[in-house]
């Protein structure tokens, strides 16, 4: 059907052709990451007589966002009118659930062609059953999914890392995308702390190939069971991953990630090399000083398998989730045990949801493309040159929609936007809570209300928590979530939500 490849190339084109040079990195000072969501369509008329016949599809990216930025605590605002999470990952998204409002508009108010079928519920639509949609990021995500061995070998390339190692605790990271001090450092393959890396004794350094230290890829191996773990929080806390790794590798440093451990949960040692880190826990993004409450792309990732990515607004006008068949990732310091740890073990488990809701079973693969602008090329292509590598401060959002698909945002708002401005109309990003709330009460209002799905005519709803509250279905199943696996996630006050 797609291999990993094909899906990181249609994604780097559409990146180069259809973004803006508006928002993106100032070449050779600033990277960024991507990430976008692909629609596959079997194309129609295929015979399948022949069990070895490929299936053929067509691929088409519906949703991109660019960024690697959060907002801190104290700019958060009750109106609904800042991004409060720039990743790409969140950005897709978000981009993501706009396409899905405007398919249903299409469905349900234009009675046009849409991605979208009738039912069996009143005022209900499913997807059409030869469509799916996969997900691609250019990095793996923040948090536990970034928590990645360093293996030392003698004289062979890297191999798959051990099941034992990835569902050890306290253990490795990557993607600290605001690091500073020596985690920055270590980052750089060339500083004094990465060329000091420690290794265990008797052990040759690692060969750093093409300026890329340690980002070589780790595992391309099928995933096996992974232990039930009914909560993050119920992982020990004393076992440690420092042991013989496969083919008498060891486990010499982890990559660090800058995400950090919620409240509530067990927290990291901070000891050096393996033991930095315990996985499989909830982490929040970090902040320059202040703290953020954006939980880490890894947990927004796992939420999104179990509830879907269409949020509990859409579910109103959906008979089930829109969940992701597959995530692929592009080439970058990578575990395929880290990921489908993060993405689906911690979850695995949990059992009683809502009819329709489930903890899916999401393909996980990496291509061997490099992202283009991404921390690990840009480096490498400028060499020793002048000044500081940094990330790009501006978030780009794509969805495919015919009005205004584009917006590009800085530090939550419309780039360019000015302090007498905020609280304007045009001061708002199309993809900001407000703005995606206003899209779907116009789709409620271009539809009859004898034809509203029953959950909307039942009570009289105003503020956009109230909608939210009412999809009782997905509550249930994030209230599910929330009591088996994650306990300690961070939730914004209702007061955050009572916009009109």
């Amino acid at each position: 059907m797609w291999t990993p490849d094909e899906i990181a190339s249609l994604c780097y084109q559409h990146y180069r052709i259809r973004l803006p040079k508006q928002g993106k990195p100032e070449p050779n000072r600033e990277w960024t990451l991507l990430a976008a969501v692909v629609k596959i369509q079997r194309i129609a008329g295929q015979t399948y007589d022949c069990p070895d016949k490929q299936v053929q599809v067509t691929k088409e990216v519906v949703s991109m966002g660019t960024g690697t930025k959060c907002i801190g605590q104290s700019k958060m605002r009750k109106s609904g009118d800042i991004l409060n999470d720039s990743h790409a990952e969140v950005i897709a998204r978000r981009s993501f659930q706009r396409y899905l409002l405007h398919q249903l508009y299409l469905a349900a108010a234009l009675k046009e062609d849409s991605i979208f079928v009738p039912g069996t519920q009143r005022g209900q639509w499913k997807l059409k059953p030869d469509l799916s949609f996969v997900f691609f990021s250019s990095h793996t995500p923040c948090g536990d999914a970034s928590i990645i061995p360093m293996l030392e070998f003698e004289d062979q390339p890297c191999c798959p890392v051990s099941r034992d190692w990835a569902h050890n605790p306290s253990v490795g990271a990557s993607g600290n995308l605001e690091a500073t001090g020596d985690k920055r450092k270590r980052e750089d393959p060339d500083s004094p702390v990465a060329k000091k890396m420690r290794l265990e004794p008797r052990t040759p350094a690692r060969k750093v190939a093409n300026g890329e230290a340690d980002h070589q890829r780790f595992g391309n191996q099928e995933s096996g069971p992974v232990p039930p773990k009914a909560s993050s929080s119920d992982l020990p806390s004393e076992e440690l991953a420092t042991g013989p790794a496969p083919s008498g590798a060891k486990v010499v440093d982890v990559h660090r990630t800058g995400a950090k451990c919620v409240p509530g949960e067990a927290g990291d040692s901070g000891k050096p090399g393996a033991e930095y880190h315990q996985v499989g826990l909830l982490r929040v993004k970090p902040g320059r000083g202040d703290r953020t409450c954006s939980m880490s792309c890894s947990d927004k990732l796992a939420r999104w398998n179990v509830l879907g990515c269409q949020g509990s607004l859409l579910m109103h006008f959906l008979e089930e989730p829109i969940y992701l068949s597959a995530v692929v990732i592009g080439k970058c310091p990578y575990s395929q045990e880290a990921m489908r740890r993060a993405l689906i073990g911690r979850c695995e488990n949990i059992s009683a949801l809502p009819k329709g809701f489930g903890v899916q079973e999401v393909k996980i693969q990496q291509s061997d493309l490099l992202f283009e602008q991404s921390r690990c090329a840009v480096q490498t292509k400028r060499a020793d040159g002048p000044g500081r590598l940094v990330p790009c401060g501006a978030a780009i959002s794509w969805s495919a929609v015919p009005e205004q698909p584009l917006d590009v945002t800085a530090n939550g708002f419309p780039q360019g936007t000015t302090k007498k401005r905020m609280g304007s109309l045009q001061a708002r990003s199309r993809i900001s809570k407000v703005e995606l709330f206003g899209s779907f009460q116009k789709l409620l209002s271009s539809i009859s209300e004898d034809k509203w799905p029953d959950s909307l005519r039942v009570q009289k709803l105003e503020t956009y928590q109230e909608y939210k509250e009412a999809a009782a279905a997905y509550q249930e199943a994030w209230s599910t979530l929330r009591k088996h696996a994650f306990g300690s996630w961070i939730r914004n006050p209702p007061d955050y939500h009572q916009f009109k």
